[in-house]
């Protein structure tokens, strides 16, 4: 569809009323006349006109406000754009609206759909929405940055440099394919080409190198808070995160599903999970529950496993399918321990072991601020890393994937020339899609859907 055959979509790209100022957007063709429609005037590009904004069915004022006026193509999506910079109380923001929809050619917009123009009118990559994505959702400053980096085109200029030069490097692969009988052609184009399929593959597997830790930061490293019953796990939980959202009793067995808690350490993001009591139980609940338990333990970036130091035999040790270098031991009760107890448990086994009282709070202080470390020194590679999403990932994987089988194409005896091109021509089609230049329209509902009207 051409722009100018597109209807003008608007909507409320403020937060949710009632509130200080409230902002209403347009764009598309009929941006400017829908302005002048209710203001009476459109102001001067890029200029804040003070205006007001009248019920073109009435007459009536609806408000005093701000006009703002973006031709196309200098624009936020491309398009034609007019903004409303309002008081931010229900009646008015639902007057406006109101008014704009019963202009012909106007309508509300969809969830992403500003975003998605500008995309479709070359504004923004895909990787570049994605960061615009990761900056709304983002709760911690390390997430904040990392996704600003995104939106500024650190992946995708990234990528689309590596995809030029593979573009470059095909081209002599076929050079020599098509022109072979040239006399003004050199003999030997194909050994350029492969050194250059050198160096990039490995530029691009330098920078799947960071073992996840990109996309990690997205959602949080993962703490699981694991261990026999009545350990005091539910206890920590809510003395972690400062608030109750466990349930504690002094009945086995309580916790039944796994409860995750979002928490900011000095500004990395972490996800606590309160997992099931691990014993043995005839109880089919239960048992469910000490199975997601030991399977979340597994997956967890880091396992905090409770004991009850209070207790006389301290001899459970964790699951043999956890890895004991992510295993840390946290002996809890220890205000109400009257003795040492059994030891079978050594703290030698373990990196870090501390005995707190989760009640009372204390060595819970030590036990963030080694959590906030442990997430400081996981994260100290991200801020050079690119790789943020597991779709990024699986098509640099893919890019990787197809220069090896250039390069073993070039390393076997005989002219390959026609295979080089097309592992070639993977390489760059890989690339592309990353950052939607080819080949995207199967994942674009995916990624507009989950942003909000407006935006």
């Amino acid at each position: 569809m051409s722009v100018s055959s597109r209807d003008t979509i608007f909507a409320l790209s403020s937060g949710r009323p009632p509130a200080a100022i409230a902002v209403v957007r347009l764009s598309g063709p009929q941006a400017g006349g829908a302005l002048e429609t209710l203001v009476g005037h459109v102001p001067e590009p890029r200029k804040a006109a003070l205006v007001r904004v009248r019920d073109s069915r009435s007459g009536e004022t609806i408000d005093e406000a701000l006009a703002l006026w973006f031709p196309a193509p200098h624009s936020e999506t491309g398009e034609d754009v007019a903004e409303l910079q309002l008081h931010g109380g229900h009646a008015v923001i639902a007057a406006v609206l109101d008014a704009l929809g019963r202009i012909e050619g106007c309508r509300m917009a969809e969830p992403g759909e500003f975003t998605r123009r500008a995309f479709e009118n070359g504004r923004l990559d895909l990787t570049e929405v994605e960061g615009l994505a990761d900056l709304i959702a983002a709760e911690t400053p390390a997430q904040r940055k990392q996704a600003f980096r995104q939106l500024k085109g650190l992946i995708g200029d990234r990528a689309e440099a590596w995809r030029r030069r593979l573009i470059e490097a095909r081209a002599l692969v076929e050079a020599r394919i098509d022109f072979s009988d040239e006399a003004d052609v050199p003999e030997d184009l194909v050994g350029p080409a492969i050194h250059a399929a050198q160096q990039l593959r490995s530029e691009i597997a330098g920078a799947l190198a960071g073992g996840g830790r990109g996309e990690r930061m997205r959602d949080g490293l993962v703490v699981a808070i694991a261990g026999p019953p009545n350990a005091g796990k539910s206890t920590l939980l809510n003395r972690l995160a400062r608030r109750d959202v466990a349930i504690v009793s002094p009945y086995a067995g309580t916790t039944r599903d796994i409860i995750e808690v979002h928490l900011d350490l000095e500004g990395y993001p972490v996800t606590l999970l309160d997992t099931a009591g691990i014993r043995n139980s005839a109880e089919p609940v239960e048992q469910e529950g000490v199975r997601r338990a030991r399977e979340r333990a597994a997956d967890a970036d880091l396992v905090l496993w409770v004991i009850d130091g209070s207790a006389a035999d301290r001899s459970v040790v964790p699951e043999k399918n956890l890895d004991r270098s992510k295993v840390w031991l946290v002996i809890n009760k220890v205000d109400l321990a009257k003795g040492q107890g059994s030891e079978a448990t050594r703290r030698d086994e373990y990196e870090f072991t501390c005995s707190i009282s989760a009640t009372t709070g204390a060595g819970v202080d030590g036990l963030v601020g080694r959590l906030a470390s442990f997430a400081k020194e996981y994260f100290a590679t991200v801020e050079t890393g690119i790789v943020t999403r597991a779709r990024h990932r699986r098509l640099f994987e893919e890019t990787v994937a197809a220069l090896d089988r250039a390069l073993a194409e070039a390393a076997k005896p005989g002219e390959h020339e026609e295979l080089i091109a097309e592992e070639l021509r993977s390489a760059a089609t890989a690339l592309g899609r990353l950052t939607g230049r080819v080949d995207v329209e199967d994942i674009l509902d995916v990624i507009f859907r989950d942003f909000c009207i407006g935006k």
